[in-house]
């Protein structure tokens, strides 16, 4: 390439492609460093497109806290579409960072987000694009150090061949300190990868997944985690921002050239939920709850709109109606919203927790659709999932939009939880029924009435590790579908349309999430044949992933489909996120009577996480011994 740099080589081509504005960088609040002033150098690479990698708030967190040492240089990397893949492959031009331009193999450290489990062979499709050797251990001592984090990485074990290491839990202090070691061991000219990797994994929260041996039984079940080393810990916690207050938090954003997924500004409220959803991994991993104060987020908000000029704020949480101070947040940024025409947006309300007051604040509220999560059709199954709502609190949620000029309203649910029967099935499209009666008795006599309509959105149930139900099979395949068939012959009333998740994808989801590092090879396979983006509807082909498991010798079912059992070493036991097996053992079982549990603001379950500490949170149950 003459010496030109690989943005450069790659402009040239921009023309051919269908969205050129996803690979030119050069947006206005990205962070350019001189290099003669860098010691180390990080490559943030998002395994999916530009505008949805563009939305995500935590690589703008990291990017912003790696940033803000003068030393230390993070840029960014997104996975690109097939058209600009063609273009790279055919004129040879690697992978390259959008503020620099250089090859991801010029960094000393490749990071990857893992936001979902079906970005991971778009991960070994932009390793290869970027001149790096797929698997770790075919890496020399010149190659960049891959680093995995985010969601995924509370079970890294069917891509533990493909990383260096693996930061666990919250990144903010933990990458700048891992860049730190990596700088200070090169200039004291201590630096080998296999040495620094070795100390790495003496920090709380990092997993080097080559330094752990891991066995299976004679059933394919894993026997045990051994270290290889006896000054590494035998399982890896996870690292948390105990103060959310003084933790570190972007004052701008990146500004997009294109249209991306979410453009506004995000403030995140807390981190964590004080429900105890037994299907929610997010709910689970993310404890303990740690609040930001009120004076805290208006100041970035007001910091963040002179920085960008976004006319919406967007408050984000798990569940933002759970907020301890929601009102005096909201009260507070109307002050100053309502006069630059900012509107304020709600993205997680709960359905017992939806106000009229709350929704004559919230202009998007007004403005826009409403969306609601029952997650089953029936109490009893309401319950066995420990939702804690009931039919009530939804027609309630309902009558108030619809006293104030709603006429539509979505509905998630979940098929194919444990405990589910037809009976449960049916129960969702009895509920879509209740809400459209809720919805003629509240606006009975009312001029000018727009027809309703109630829009079921049901996905399929996946277990995921760190939940209640990490132990429980996946319905087959032929099941959900039968389940699915089932309630739409259920719906007879054109007001109520259904919409559901391909099956298929959610089997393939399930199959990693509860994987072992055998699936490796599956993964390597499938790369091979050029498989990428199977979160794509496009690109999604479940009969080529069940041929690939085929040839690799792999059963599927054996991690989807299977019950693990309860003394079972579980492939993601090398991680320990806080909450305690016993905890989730406690909760499977109160799962099978229907047995609820209060929230954390009324009453401590012990779930354990709060040892970890943490700064204005919900209870003190580190401090409690019988309290549940």
């Amino acid at each position: 390439m003459n010496n030109i740099s690989p943005k450069t080589a790659a402009e040239r081509l921009l023309k051919r492609v269908e969205k050129p504005g996803r690979y030119t960088g050069g947006e206005f609040g990205q962070v350019i460093k001189d290099k003669a002033s860098v010691r180390a150098r990080f490559a943030f690479c998002f395994p999916d497109t530009y505008e949805i990698g563009m939305s995500n708030l935590g690589v703008r967190i990291l990017y912003g806290s790696i940033n803000s040492q003068p030393d230390l240089w993070c840029e960014r990397a997104y996975a690109p579409w097939s058209d600009m893949e063609e273009q790279l492959r055919k004129y040879r031009i690697p992978l390259y960072a959008h503020e620099s331009g250089d090859a991801l193999s010029d960094f000393d450290f490749v990071g990857f987000t893992l936001q979902y489990e079906l970005c991971y062979t778009n991960v070994l499709n932009m390793l290869e694009l970027g001149g790096i050797p797929l698997l770790s251990s075919e890496r020399g001592e010149d190659c960049p150090i891959v680093v995995g984090g985010g969601p995924c990485s509370y079970n890294p074990e069917p891509i533990a061949d493909f990383f260096d290491v693996f930061s666990i839990g919250e990144g903010e202090a933990a990458l700048p300190e891992m860049l730190r070691l990596y700088v200070d061991m090169k200039e004291s000219g201590e630096y080998s990868r296999a040495e620094f990797l070795h100390r790495l994994a003496k920090i709380p929260g990092f997993y080097v997944p080559s330094l752990y041996e891991v066995s299976y039984n004679s059933d394919g079940t894993v026997r045990e985690y051994r270290p290889r080393f006896d000054d590494i810990p035998a399982k890896i916690t996870k690292r948390i921002i105990k103060d959310l207050d003084t933790a570190y938090y972007p004052d701008r954003f990146i500004m997009p050239y294109i249209e991306t997924v979410h453009d506004r500004i995000v403030l995140e409220v807390y981190r964590g939920c004080i429900r105890g959803c037994r299907f929610c991994q997010a709910g689970m991993v993310y404890r303990p709850i740690r609040e930001k104060s009120v004076e805290v987020l208006n100041r970035y908000a007001k910091l963040l709109y002179d920085a960008t000029g976004y006319d919406e704020i967007s408050l984000s949480s798990l569940s933002i109606s759970d907020y301890s101070h929601i009102d005096g947040l909201c009260d507070t940024l109307l002050k100053w919203t309502d006069d630059a025409k900012i509107n304020l947006s709600l993205p997680s309300m709960r359905i017992d927790s939806f106000t009229k007051e709350l929704m004559e604040k919230i202009s998007t509220v007004r403005t826009g659709g409403l969306t609601f999560a029952p997650e089953a059709g029936t109490q009893r199954l309401r319950d066995a999932i420990n939702k804690n709502v009931c039919e009530e609190d939804l027609l309630r949620a309902c009558r108030v939009a619809f006293e104030a000029g709603k006429s539509s309203v979505k509905l998630y649910f979940m098929m194919g939880l444990p405990t589910e029967t037809l009976e449960d099935v049916e129960g969702i499209g009895t509920l879509a029924r209740h809400v459209l009666d809720a919805y003629y008795e509240t606006t009975k006599g009312v001029k000018g009435r727009r027809s309703p309509t109630v829009t079921l959105s049901c996905s399929c149930f996946i277990p995921k590790p760190f939940t209640a139900f990490q132990w429980e099979p996946q319905n087959p395949l032929e099941e959900l579908h039968e389940k699915q068939r089932y309630l739409r012959s259920k719906i007879n009333d054109p007001k109520i349309k259904f919409n559901y998740h391909d099956a298929e994808v959610c089997r393939l989801e399930a199959v990693f999430a509860r994987g072992d590092r055998r699936l490796a090879k599956a993964l390597l396979r499938a790369h091979e044949k050029g498989v990428k983006f199977d979160s794509w509807e496009e690109f999604f082909d479940y009969d080529g992933w069940m041929q690939t498991f085929d040839e690799c010798g792999i059963d599927p079912s054996f991690y989807a489909n299977r019950e693990f059992g309860e003394d079972e070493v579980l492939p993601w036991d090398i991680i320990d996120c806080g909450v305690t097996k016993e905890f989730l053992l406690r909760e499977r079982h109160n799962a099978y009577i229907s047995k609820t549990n209060k929230n954390c603001a009324e009453q401590c379950t012990g779930c354990g996480a709060n040892r970890l500490g943490g700064e204005r949170t919900w209870c003190s149950c580190r401090d409690l011994k019988t309290s549940y």
